[in-house]
C-alpha cells in the first residue's frame, strides 16, 4: 500500500512536471510573489522575478513567444536596452562603469515577458491585489513605526520617520498609486450600489492618503496626486461629478493642511530649498537638481545627436564640478535627477526618442475601459511625471513598478481581445 502510494505521489509529480498548465500556474504564483514583496524588499523582488522567468522555459512556445516580440509595446522597450548596450561602444567611461550602466534598463526586456504570459493566464488581477494587499500592511507598519521608531529597520534619519523599511520616496510612489487606482473600483461599485464593498475600498484608500499626510510624504507624490486625479476625473466622471469631487477634494486638503504639520514642512522645503540655494549658495536637494539640470542641458548640447555614450554621466558631471559655476558642496552623481537629461546625455536624440516612444505606445496600448487600463494607464502616467524630478524608470523600485505594472496589465488587456497600437497610429 504505502509502495502504491510513493508510485502515485510519483506519478502525480512527474504529470505536474509535465504539464504546461502547471507551470502557468507556477509562473503566476511567482508573478505575484514578485509584486508583494516589491513594497519590502529589493532581494525578493529579483528572486522571485528569475524564479518566474525560469519557471516560463521548459513550456515556452518560442516561436510565438518571437512572434509577440515584433509588436510596438514589446520592441520599444527592447530597443532602448540594445541602445544601452550599443551606446557603451562611443563612451569615455571605464568599460566596468558602461556595463554597470546598462543595468538599470535590463528590467525593462521583463516586459515583453509578462505581455506573453498574462496575455494567456487569466490570475493577472491577482498580481494587482497582492500589490495592493502587500502596501496595506506596510501603512499599518508605517504607522507603527510612526509611533515607535525603534521598530524601524532604518531608524535614526529624521527623513525616514514612519519608514519600516526601504524610503520614503518609494513609500510615496506606492502609496500615490493604490489610492489613486483604488479610485476606478469604488465608482463602479457606487454605480452599482454595492455600497458596503465600496466604502471598504474607500476606507483603504483614505489610509493611504491619510499616512502621506501625516506621517510622511515625498515631494514628487504631493506633485503628482493631482495630476493623477485630474487624469481620472476627466477619464471616468461627468462635469457635474467633477465638480463635486474637487470641492470635497479641496475642502478635505485644506482640513489634511490645517492638521497635519508633515505635509506643511514638506510642502515648505519648495520654497525653503529654492531660497537656500538662489540666495545663499547652500546645497538642497532643488538645488542640486538645478544644478544637474542647467549642465546635463549643456553636456547635451555638446553631443546631440548620439550623447556620450553609456555611463558617461559620471566622469562629465565630475569635469563639471571642477568648475567655477559649480555650487560648492553639490555632490557628483551620474543621474541628472531627470529621465529625459539622464537619457539625454548618454544617447542624444536617438535615446530620447527612443524613451518618449516607450511611453507613447504603453499609454496607447491603454485606451480602453476597464480596471486594468486604468492600472496600467496610471502606471505610465507616473513614471512619466515622476521622471520629471527622478530618473524613476532606471530606478529599482520604481523601474520595477513600471515593469510590472505595464506588463501585467497590458497581457490583461491584449487578453480581453484589444489589438495594440501600431508605431504609425502612435505617434499620430
Amino acid at each position: 500500500m504505502t509502495t502504491l502510494a510513493r508510485e502515485t505521489t510519483g506519478q502525480m509529480l512527474w504529470r505536474r512536471l509535465r504539464s504546461p498548465a502547471a507551470w502557468r500556474e507556477t509562473v503566476d504564483l511567482f508573478a505575484i510573489l514578485t509584486a508583494a514583496s516589491l513594497p519590502w524588499s529589493t532581494s525578493l523582488t529579483a528572486i522571485f522575478n528569475v524564479a518566474m522567468l525560469a519557471c516560463m522555459v521548459p513550456f515556452l512556445d518560442v516561436r510565438a513567444f518571437l512572434e509577440s516580440l515584433k509588436r510596438p509595446i514589446c520592441a520599444a522597450p527592447i530597443a532602448l536596452v540594445l541602445l544601452a548596450l550599443v551606446g557603451t561602444l562611443w563612451s569615455d567611461a571605464p568599460w566596468g562603469t558602461r556595463f554597470y550602466a546598462v543595468g538599470p534598463t535590463v528590467k525593462l526586456l521583463v516586459i515583453p515577458v509578462l505581455l506573453y504570459h498574462f496575455q494567456r493566464s487569466p490570475r493577472g488581477h491577482w498580481v494587482f491585489i497582492a500589490f495592493l494587499a502587500s502596501c496595506a500592511l506596510l501603512s499599518v507598519m508605517s504607522w507603527l513605526v510612526a509611533f515607535y521608531p525603534g521598530l524601524s529597520l532604518k531608524p535614526g534619519d529624521p527623513l525616514e520617520r514612519g519608514i519600516f523599511v526601504k524610503n520614503y520616496i518609494d513609500q510615496s510612489q506606492e502609496f500615490t498609486l493604490c489610492t489613486i487606482a483604488l479610485a476606478y473600483p469604488v465608482v463602479g461599485l457606487l454605480r452599482d450600489k454595492r455600497y458596503w464593498l465600496a466604502g471598504l475600498l474607500t476606507a483603504l484608500a483614505l489610509s493611504f492618503f491619510v499616512n502621506m499626510a501625516f506621517v510622511v510624504v515625498s515631494r514628487t507624490a504631493l506633485v503628482t496626486v493631482p495630476i493623477m486625479v485630474a487624469v481620472f476625473a476627466f477619464l471616468h466622471l461627468t462635469w457635474r461629478s467633477i465638480a463635486i469631487i474637487s470641492a470635497v477634494l479641496l475642502a478635505g486638503a485644506a482640513v489634511a493642511w490645517q492638521a497635519s504639520p508633515q505635509l506643511r514642512k514638506t510642502a515648505d522645503t519648495f520654497s525653503r530649498d529654492y531660497r537656500l540655494y538662489t540666495e545663499e549658495k547652500v546645497p538642497t536637494s532643488m538645488g542640486e537638481r538645478l544644478v544637474y539640470w542647467h549642465n546635463s542641458i549643456q553636456l547635451f548640447a555638446q553631443a546631440p545627436v548620439a550623447g556620450h555614450g553609456t555611463g558617461s554621466g559620471y566622469g562629465l558631471f565630475e569635469k563639471v564640478s571642477k568648475g567655477e559655476e559649480w555650487v560648492q558642496g553639490v555632490r557628483v552623481f551620474p543621474n541628472p535627477h531627470n529621465q529625459t537629461l539622464h537619457v539625454a546625455v548618454q544617447w542624444g536624440v536617438i535615446g530620447v526618442v527612443v524613451l518618449y516612444t516607450v511611453w507613447i505606445l504603453h499609454l496607447m496600448l491603454f485606451r480602453g475601459d476597464g480596471l486594468a487600463n486604468w492600472v496600467g494607464l496610471l502606471v505610465v502616467v507616473q513614471n512619466v511625471f515622476t521622471s520629471l524630478f527622478n530618473s524613476h524608470l532606471f530606478d529599482f523600485h520604481e523601474g520595477w513598478m513600471y515593469v510590472v505594472g505595464v506588463g501585467v496589465a497590458g497581457g490583461i488587456v491584449l487578453r480581453a481581445g484589444r489589438t495594440p497600437p501600431k508605431l504609425g497610429e502612435a505617434g499620430a
